[in-house]
Order: structure tokens, then sequence, then C-alpha cells
């Protein structure tokens, strides 16, 4: 009986101490990356080419979900209250796929299934999304590859790479992250850019 009180009493007294914290608990914020969409016009005349979109790839830290910052070039920091609601991924695979449907060049874009049904396929990195704090000022530094692949060949028949670090001058996870959303969109424009106008139909 004596044990039994004993950890009644001690469950009363954790219960006591949560209850009393309760008031300082604190949440997490969550943040997404607000890329809009460009206008999706129909396809031009005559295109037959067909295009299937990858989700993008990314190293492991930047899928945990925290936001990432760097107070040195080599220690990688996590914002443990600061979160991405969804895989930033995710989100720069469909901007991507928003772009190859609004430049009129395909006549279909699709995200891809595996299947081999389409002309080309598009495979991309997200290789950096993160805060950069070791150089002078707070910055936000994003980097990204890509490339385009014959799916009747197999050959690589484009290929892009672009990094983009730009100021940050409101200095909070707030200003951080629509600093990460615009320098996203300029990293996007200019990844695509170079995409040639056709690459014709394979099939």
């Amino acid at each position: 009986m004596k044990k039994l009180l004993n950890v009644f009493a001690l469950t009363l007294a954790i219960a006591t101490i949560l209850t009393g914290c309760g008031g300082k608990m604190r949440y997490p914020s969550y943040y997404t990356l607000n890329l809009p969409a460009p206008p999706d016009p129909p396809a031009k005349e005559n295109v037959r080419t067909s295009i299937a979109v990858r989700e993008f790839q990314a190293p492991g830290y930047l899928r945990q979900g925290p936001i990432v910052y760097r107070s040195t070039p080599e220690q990688i920091g996590f914002y443990e209250y600061h979160r991405w609601a969804a895989d930033p991924r995710t989100l720069v695979t469909g901007a991507v796929i928003g772009h190859l449907r609004a430049s009129g060049q395909y006549s279909m874009v699709s995200m891809y299934n595996g299947r081999p049904d389409n002309d080309f396929i598009f495979s991309g990195k997200l290789e950096k999304l993160e805060e950069v704090d070791h150089q002078a000022g707070v910055k936000v530094d994003v980097a990204m590859s890509a490339q385009i692949t014959s799916v009747k060949t197999g050959a690589i028949v484009w290929s892009n790479a672009v990094s983009e670090t730009r100021p940050v001058s409101q200095r909070n996870v707030t200003g951080v992250v629509s600093q990460m959303n615009r320098t996203m969109e300029l990293a996007i424009n200019e990844l695509l850019s170079t995409v040639p106008p056709s690459l014709g139909s394979e099939r």
C-alpha cells in the first residue's frame, strides 16, 4: 500500500508540474513557399511532345521539416519551432510543372508515374534552401540543378544548374521565409530559362 501511495504521489506531482507549465508550452510555427502559378495556356499547334517531371531530390537534412540555417560553412542548424508545412521538394516540383505547362511547348506535362509513356523525363535536385549567417549580414541561399532525358534514347538532351543568394532585410524567420520564396522563384525562372523552345517529338 505504501508503495502504491508513493507512485500515486509521484504521478500527481508530475501532473501538477505539467499543468503549471502549461501556459509556457511553445508550439511550432509552420511556413510554406508561396510560388505563384504561371498562366496555363493551351499547347501551341502541332505540338506533340510530352514530358514527365520526377519529384525533386534533396539532401536528407532538407527533408526533415525544420527550416535550415548555417552559422558556419560546415555547421548545419535547425529551427526547432519553425518548420515547413509541406516538403519543399513537392512545392518546387509543382512549380516546375506549372512553368513547363505555361511554356506551351508540350502537349502534356505530368508528374512522373514510372511508366515510359512520355517523350522526355525531367529530373531535378534541390541542393540548398537555407539561411546563411556566417557571411556579412543574413542571407538566403537557394541552389538547384536539373536535366531532361530522352525516354527513347536515354540521352540527356538538356541540363542546367543555378545558385541564387539574396540578403534578408527583415531579420526574423518570417523575413527569411519571404526571401526564400522570392529567391526560389528567381532560381526556378533561371533554371528553366535555357530549356530549348522545342525538344521535338521522339515518337
